[in-house]
């Protein structure tokens, strides 16, 4: 398969995969004259998916390093594309709330597979490209799938009111499970063929990484509409327990379900954690003012999801254009971006008119591609190919987690104070994601001079 064509079944599963975690926000309604579907079922419509993958994608991505890249991405697709079948099909709120939760273990098993294909596929230059367009679909999965979701549910195709929301991953699951085929096996080592033993999968840890990760994302998705009651509290301090526990399991696990070695290299964790506070900051935004817009504004929910078109522009301008840039600029991206996107939000936050948006939102998108494209290509390249997976799990995990807990926070600001302090914060919190980007950049850096000079020869 040639290169271009394998990156675009990668990148379309990956959307389709990105997509469904907000695809179904805009149908909630239809949902719940057709299914009857109550308050608590429909968050779960939205929440459990998302919960699902949060819990299972560290598993899925070892699941790719025992048997097989390609393998494991044509399990998750075709499971992934079997539950969107399911989903489309459910005669009740709970058949659709549990083909969801399947959806999400099929995401789980693809997506950390994507990203290990691209850094077994691609070398130097072709492989910033890639990683470039690879962040754009990442970033910009949600926003399309508000977007792809109110187009869909206002056609009412065939009378199918909400249900093409899910059924349109089923004929492009399956063109691309035609595709996959073709994909060569990688050949680098580290890459495993052959049968696996059951002990190398770590049992002990997927099960205290996914009790510790549901813990977590469970009380900060559902909390807010609950109004934090007791159990929620509860649930974050296991889950603290938890996840301590799974990384001193892991540090001393033969077998390891996610190699720590990966956050070795100097600048790794604060430009992983700088990643993970741009994509929350975009989480927030795109929560609190998807909520303005329609509640604030009197916006219908199509005109809300069609707001954000702009944004994408900037978004994919800037992500495609980037490794086509000197040296010296892609340097100052990641510091730059964030710093840009906290600026916008914070002119939006003090009441900007409508009629101005669309600059500012092109501005917006363009900010968030240069806080997060350059740097994640930048530790990618930090990584051996045996470790992509893992690089992979973390890079998926980290933004997941982050936008959880911002939305969850600064949706809280928002229903409690208003746009301005919700936008306001995020803001602040950008300033401190742009910090970590500055570190990780000096650090990164710095070891490469080291290793220059130890590399150097001694003069006599």
């Amino acid at each position: 398969m040639r290169k271009p064509l394998l990156l675009t079944v990668l990148l379309t599963a990956q959307t389709m995969a990105s997509m469904d975690g907000s695809i179904a926000n805009v149908a909630l309604p239809a949902i719940q004259r057709d299914l009857g579907a109550t308050g608590a079922m429909q968050q779960l419509v939205l929440s459990v998916y998302l919960l699902v993958l949060a819990s299972l994608i560290v598993t899925g991505a070892r699941v790719g390093d025992l048997f097989g890249h390609r393998r494991a991405f044509q399990w998750g697709l075709g499971f992934f594309t079997v539950a969107s079948l399911a989903c489309g099909l459910a005669p009740t709120a709970v058949v659709l709330v549990a083909a969801r939760a399947l959806q999400g273990a099929g995401a789980a098993l693809l997506i950390p597979q994507v990203f290990s294909l691209i850094q077994h596929h691609f070398q130097g230059a072709e492989r910033r490209r890639a990683v470039g367009v690879y962040s754009m679909v990442l970033a910009l999965g949600v926003a399309l799938g508000q977007l792809l979701g109110g187009l869909l549910v206002s056609a009412d195709l065939f009378g199918l009111s909400w249900r093409p929301v899910f059924l349109v991953n089923v004929p492009v699951g399956v063109l691309l499970l035609a595709a996959v085929g073709r994909v060569p096996a990688p050949t680098a080592a580290g890459e495993r063929t052959g049968r696996v033993r059951v002990r190398q999968f770590d049992p002990f840890g997927i099960v205290v990484l996914a009790l510790g990760m549901a813990a977590l994302t469970t009380p900060l998705t559902l909390g807010r509409e609950a109004g934090w009651p007791w159990w929620t509290w509860l649930a974050l301090g296991a889950s603290v327990v938890l996840l301590v526990w799974f990384v001193r399991h892991q540090a001393r696990a033969g077998s390891p379900l996610l190699d720590l070695e990966v956050l070795r290299p100097r600048g790794m964790k604060p430009g992983l954690l700088a990643c993970a506070v741009v994509m929350g900051c975009y989480a927030a935004f795109l929560f609190t003012f998807t909520l303005h817009t329609q509640d604030g504004l009197g916006w219908t929910p199509l005109a809300a999801g069609l707001a954000f078109l702009p944004y994408t522009i900037g978004f994919g301008t800037i992500s495609l254009a980037w490794a086509r840039m000197p040296e010296r600029v892609v340097r100052v991206l990641p510091l730059v971006g964030p710093i840009v996107l906290a600026v916008v939000l914070a002119v939006v936050a003090t009441g900007a008119s409508p009629w101005s948006l669309t600059p500012l939102l092109v501005l917006a998108g363009a900010g968030h591609a240069a806080g997060y494209s350059p740097l994640i290509a930048g530790l990618s390249d930090l990584v051996p190919p045996r470790m992509a997976s893992a690089f992979s799990a973390l890079n998926t995990t980290g933004p997941l987690v982050a936008q959880t807990v911002a939305i969850a926070a600064i949706g809280g600001i928002y229903l409690a104070s208003g746009l301005a302090w919700a936008l306001g914060t995020t803001a602040a919190v950008l300033v401190v994601g742009a910090s970590c980007a500055t570190i990780a950049q000096r650090s990164a850096r710095s070891a490469s001079t080291l290793a220059d000079g130890d590399a150097a020869p001694v003069s006599q």
